[in-house]
Order: structure tokens, then sequence, then C-alpha cells
């Protein structure tokens, strides 16, 4: 019912900004930047651990690519064994995957592996509900403005917010923006191709003829462009998003004018933000290649494992594919995670260290989620001390599930 009552007017203050507006400072133990699949599996399992935990992202809201790109599809989680594939990466998959099923949100497929096709929507709430469950504190539409690191540990790092500046001290960092964002900001090496790796575009089509494509209880389509190239200036990046969707423009008028009896009312329902593949990545310890994934040989310092194929957008035309054996699994060590030049910086995602053919395949889903609960163990095993102090044979008795099961 409208209530009519006048009501008294709501008290206001004049304000000034100040020349130097002092930070809010918060104090946790783990702070993780970037809120993608693989920073949000970092920070639930840190916040499992008992520990306090803050997770930023320039973004108004968590869910990276995973959610503003429209990926819509989970790869990375099984091996390829046919019928006989199973799980190599559990932790929060385990969650995500009873969760959506039970939501009617997930659907699980099999085209050469086991994926999953997922509702967008019910997934960003699904993390948003575990995050707040947890206790993780978020920072979201923060900016990295500086980094504070000497004596090879990070001391603090500062954002901009609309709402003012923030300053988060912690004892461990974990870089999952994507970009190695913190690692740049610090001062660290960080590498960048120097011939493009293209990005790509989702978009979801709609209002198209169910009938004809015998998906009646599916009103919608996931369409990809999966070839934008991926500019490092600032500038550059906003062409890409433009340039993206005047490409989904086009593919919709294409499929309009060839297919009409399907197409002819259709209309482009979301376009997702730029795909991003690769950009800029630390510099590690070590770094993964094309030849670890190939012979599969075991580091001592594993702390994942992968089996999806090698899939490099390095042309504009075509996609460098190298498939594996159906069994082929091999492994992402703790020293590709860690730049070389920090103690308390751990990387999880795709700015891990890995040539560019072994970056491609290592950063899909699964192995994002699996490298960033190997992060979350990792800085709760070494506290205050140095990540080259941590006990691996303790880190990876934690890690077994992402590590030796295979049911």
């Amino acid at each position: 019912m409208f209530d009519s009552h006048k009501s008294d007017p709501i008290p206001t203050r004049t304000v000034r900004k100040q020349s130097r507006q002092a930070s809010q400072v918060v104090t946790t133990d783990i702070c993780v930047l970037g809120a993608g699949i693989s920073g949000v599996a970092a920070a639930l399992e840190a916040a499992k651990l008992g520990r306090n935990v803050v997770l930023a992202d320039a973004a108004p809201a968590i869910g990276g690519q995973a959610i503003g790109s429209i990926i819509g599809t989970i790869i990375g989680l099984y091996n390829h064994e046919g019928e006989n594939a199973f799980q190599i990466t559990h932790g929060i998959a385990d969650d995500l995957i009873r969760d959506l099923t039970a939501e009617g949100a997930l659907h699980r497929n099999r085209r050469f592996t086991v994926n999953f096709q997922y509702d967008e929507v019910r997934l960003a709430r699904w993390m948003e509900r575990k995050v707040e469950e947890s206790g993780v504190r978020l920072l979201v539409g923060a900016i990295l403005t500086d980094v504070a690191f000497d004596q090879r540990r990070v001391r603090h790092v500062d954002f901009v917010t609309r709402f003012g500046p923030v300053r988060v001290q912690a004892n461990g960092f974990i870089d999952a923006s994507g970009d190695a964002n913190l690692t740049y900001a610090a001062g660290l090496e960080v590498r960048e191709p120097e011939a493009p790796v293209y990005g790509s575009l989702n978009f979801l089509i709609e209002n198209y003829n169910l009938e004809a494509v015998k998906e009646p209880d599916k009103n919608f389509m996931l369409a990809n462009i999966s070839h934008i190239e991926t500019p490092l200036d600032p500038l550059g990046a906003a062409t890409m998003v433009l340039e993206g969707r005047r490409q989904a423009d086009g593919i919709l008028r294409f499929l309009q004018d060839e297919f009409p009896d399907i197409f002819k009312n259709a209309r482009i329902r979301s376009y997702g933000n730029p795909g991003i593949r690769q950009t800029r990545w630390i510099v590690g310890q070590r770094q993964l290649t094309l030849a670890d994934i190939r012979n599969n040989d075991r580091p001592p310092d594993a702390v994942a494992r992968c089996a999806w194929w090698v899939e490099l957008h390095n042309t504009n035309e075509l996609v460098h594919w190298e498939r594996f054996a159906d069994d082929h699994i091999y492994y992402i060590p703790l020293s590709c995670m860690v730049p070389r030049e920090a103690d308390n910086i751990i990387a999880a995602g795709r700015c891990v260290d890995a040539d560019t053919h072994a970056l491609s395949a290592i950063r899909v889903m699964g192995p994002c989620i699996a490298m960033g609960t190997a992060a979350a163990h990792c800085l709760d095993l070494v506290g205050n001390g140095p990540i080259s102090e941590v006990n691996m044979r303790t880190l990876q008795t934690r890690l077994y599930d992402n590590l030796e099961r295979r049911d």
C-alpha cells in the first residue's frame, strides 16, 4: 500500500575531498587479488582452513571471465579416458557440481571428455553465496594502484574505489588477477607474448525457432568468436570490446540471411565481455614447458594435475591443437606458481609461469580451481615464512584429492 504520509527530509552534510585522503586500512592473513574461478577457489579454501581472507577485484562483482565473459563451459575437471574418465580436480569443484546440478543449472556432456555447460547467472549467485557464507571479506570495484614491496615481500597493497582508497596488509598474497597485476605492480619480472595470442567473445542468441533445432527445453544458444586480438594498450582494450560485438552482430545477420527458417526473428540476448587467454604472466622459480606436459613426468613439487590439450590461439585463421592420449595426465609444479623474486606471492590461474603452449593447456577452469586450492594451502602452511620453506610432503598430503584420487 502506498503511504502518502509526508516524511521529514533526510539530513545531509557538505563535504570536500581532502588533498590526500587517508586510506581505510584492512589487515588480514591472506589477500587474494582477482575474483575469477581461481581466486574464488583460493579464497574459499583459505577461509575453510581458518584464515582471514580479503578477496579483491576491479570489477563490481565477483566471477571473473567465467561470469562476465559468459564462457559457458567448464573443462579440465576430468581426464580423457572415455567411459573410464575420472575427476582429477576436486575441492570446490565437488560443491559446484553438486549444487548447480541440483538447481538444473549445470549439464554434463561427453564430447572427447567430460565437460559441463552452466548457467552463468546461477554460477554467479553460487559464488556469491559461498563467499558470503565463508566469511571472506569482499573488496570489489577496487583498482590496484600501488604495491609496497621490499626484502622479497609484499608489505601492503593499495586500491582506489569510488568511495575512497583502501590499503590491505597481509602475510601472504595470491595473484589470481589473470594478468599478473600484483606481480607487475610490485616491480617484479613478468612475461608478455611477442606475437598475438587471440582472445574470444561469447554471446547468447535467443528467439530462434526452437522446434527447428530440436531443443524445446532450451531457449537460448551460446555462440563464440574465438579470435579477437588482445592488446595490452589501455585504449586498445575498449577497441577489443567494440570489435568483438561488431563481429557478433555480423554473425547474427549471416545466420538470419542463410537460415531464415531458424533465425529470422533471432536476436542477441547478451554480449559477454572479451575473453582473454594470455596477456602477462609471472617469471617463476621454474617455467612449465610444452616438453614437460608432453612427457607427463611428475615433478617433486607437483600441486595440481591436468589432462587438457594444447589449445593455442596464436594465428588469426587457425587454432593450434595438440591432443594427448586418453590416459595422459601431467602436473603443475608449485615452482611455476611462485615469482622467483618474491617470498610471499603465489600465482594461480592463467598468470603462472609456462611457455605459451603449456599455458594454453593449463589456463582452463579445472586446473585454475586446483591451482587456487594449492595456493591457499601453501600460504596456510608457511604462515609468515617464505613459500620456499613449505613442507612439500604435508602440502601434497593435503592436496591428495587433486593429485592422487581416481574415483
